[in-house]
């Protein structure tokens, strides 16, 4: 996925749909593996369904103490997003987020709102279309409408689960949510860094 560029066919040119159609992502933790995230992409005419899997555990002398799972269903027409259902489990406490087009626009109810009418160019917190950072954004775990400051940062080298290293342009988003960004020079998504409850840094390293 080091090598992974965007494809070129007018009927998808508006999305950024990876090589293969695949991104992968090992999550790693003070130095270990904890998890993975992977988005598997599936195009039939114009539409596009992403199908999103997280799978986390974080383990105390080979005990689990932190279990976390996710799993999200977008569907794009074209470059419009027409609906998702997202589901989340973080030790136990479940919560989720759907989303359907209607004569309205894009009417979204979720574990942690009531319900409502997404603005106009809103994109779920997927991270792999760059788009994303440009309005605001709409929660996969819970459905809120989110808002964080984007800042836009250096030019990085990151390093890919293959040991590799590439350049990489840098965001940081704050406020609603605190976690940085990185993009290939595709716009591709390359990697993220997060800080989690105990202090502890849990990077992503793109497969």
């Amino acid at each position: 996925m080091g090598t992974a560029c965007l494809l070129t066919r007018p009927a998808h040119a508006a999305l950024p749909v990876p090589a293969g159609d695949m991104l992968a992502f090992r999550m790693v933790r003070q130095g270990s593996e904890i998890g993975r995230h992977t988005v598997a992409f599936a195009r039939q005419g114009d539409v596009t369904t992403v199908r999103i899997t997280v799978d986390a555990v974080v383990k105390f002398l080979s005990i689990p103490i932190v279990r976390y799972t996710h799993r999200a269903v977008e569907t794009w027409q074209g470059a419009r997003l027409a609906g998702l259902a997202a589901e989340t489990d973080k030790n136990g406490d479940r919560e989720w987020a759907k989303a359907e087009l209607g004569d309205q626009g894009l009417v979204v109810t979720g574990s942690k709102t009531a319900r409502y009418v997404a603005p106009v160019g809103a994109i779920p917190t997927s991270y792999w279309d760059k788009k994303m950072l440009d309005g605001r954004m709409i929660s996969l775990e819970d459905g809120v409408l989110l808002a964080p400051k984007v800042a836009e940062l250096r030019t990085d080298t990151i390093r890919l689960a293959s040991g590799r290293e590439i350049a990489a342009n840098h965001y940081n988003l704050s406020g609603a949510f605190d976690v940085d960004l990185w993009y290939d020079a595709t716009n591709t998504w390359a990697g993220m860094a997060m800080t989690v409850k105990d202090g502890s840094e849990v990077r992503y390293e793109r497969l």
